[in-house]
């Protein structure tokens, strides 16, 4: 018989595949829920892990996707990596769009284009403020900075409708709920022409290289990550777990507003009650499947943006539900679950007791 035993220390080889085995029991239980649905599982699958790469026009929007789901797991990792759960990154992701439109409506027709930095910027900071409230609730009160960052993504969709049903409502809009498109002066600029892809590609991949410094070359990345893990021992050596909740929470949010900017002044040039497109939630699997290591999250940001295009594809082609994205992701993350138990345990085969009751 089977027998879990735990293991005298965390395998380190365990800790690399078994991601690599979540994804492949994903795939497993993938064929089976097409079969059970009556679709044709090899054709399911292509819509996930084929077609999203096929081309050239279909990489480009892999990156799209793939864009603001790293920079929030980027941010959301510094948080993990402190023992802070910041799980409302959807929220300051929100806000962070709602404060970038609020300065891209500001732009006329003799704009510069200095007003991208300041759309950006707006982004960064909308998403810091939305985080600092949970910091200062757990700085000041020891509330749970779970709830409240989770209960603060229903505020950010309040705020989002009010302004778009309200007094950002596009006049010449036919009554939808939406902003006026922005000023083309204020459009992320883009790589190549003929793509969506942005320039927030770029600032994805340096921040994940500035995070890695920062994680295991400075001092300060070190007192981070001890401060959230043994308040003690960051007291003893001088360091703040004060310090630590602040700075996570704030990095975090910055990196969601970030995205969020991102979103609006990019792929979409407007504010619709569709922002909320679900990044920050699934950031959180992204950031746990790349195992917190900028390397790591920049594969599984990839890996999950297949999922977000192989999910649109299996709706439109196969008549599939619109739940099929968050389908896979869950899938993928309680596989992963499930493998890491082989991280501080492994299974040993134990002959069966003869004779026993």
């Amino acid at each position: 018989m089977l027998k879990l035993e735990m293991r005298p220390q965390a395998s380190r080889l365990w800790t690399y595949a078994s991601p690599v085995l979540a994804l492949v029991f994903t795939v497993l239980l993938g064929v089976l829920l097409f079969m059970a649905l009556g679709k044709d599982p090899v054709r399911g699958l292509q819509m996930f892990f084929w077609e999203p790469i096929k081309s050239g026009y279909a990489l480009g929007e892999l990156m799209v996707k793939a864009t603001p789901l790293l920079v929030i797991a980027l941010g959301l990792s510094v948080c993990f990596r402190s023992n802070v759960w910041n799980i409302g990154a959807e929220g300051q992701f929100v806000i962070g769009a709602v404060c970038a439109a609020g300065v891209a409506l500001l732009a006329g027709k003799d704009t510069g284009r200095w007003i991208v930095l300041a759309v950006l910027l707006a982004g960064v900071l909308g998403g810091m403020l939305w985080a600092g409230i949970t910091a200062l609730l757990r700085d000041r009160f020891n509330a749970s900075e779970i709830l409240v960052s989770l209960m603060l993504v229903y505020v950010a969709d309040m705020v989002l409708s009010y302004l778009v049903y309200g007094p950002w409502k596009d006049p010449a809009g036919f009554n939808f709920p939406q902003s006026k498109t922005f000023e083309a002066v204020t459009q992320i600029p883009r790589l190549m022409s003929g793509s969506r892809v942005s320039v927030g590609l770029l600032l994805a991949l340096v921040g994940a290289g500035l995070l890695w410094v920062f994680l295991f070359r400075t001092r300060a990345g070190f007192a981070q990550q001890v401060g959230g893990l043994a308040p003690a021992a960051a007291r003893y050596a001088g360091f703040s777990s004060r310090k630590a909740l602040w700075v996570a929470l704030l990095t975090s949010g910055g990196a969601a507003g970030l995205a969020g900017a991102l979103e609006v002044a990019g792929p979409i040039g407007q504010l619709t009650p569709y922002v909320p497109a679900g990044y920050g939630f699934a950031a959180i699997i992204v950031a746990f499947v790349g195992r917190l290591h900028p390397a790591g999250m920049v594969l599984s940001a990839v890996l999950m943006s297949m999922f977000y295009i192989g999910g649109e594809l299996a709706q439109s082609r196969l008549g599939l539900p619109k739940s099929i994205t968050g389908v896979f992701q869950g899938l993928l993350l309680f596989c992963l679950l499930a493998c890491d138990t082989l991280v501080a345990y492994r299974l040993r085969w134990v002959a069966a007791k003869k004779g026993g009751l």
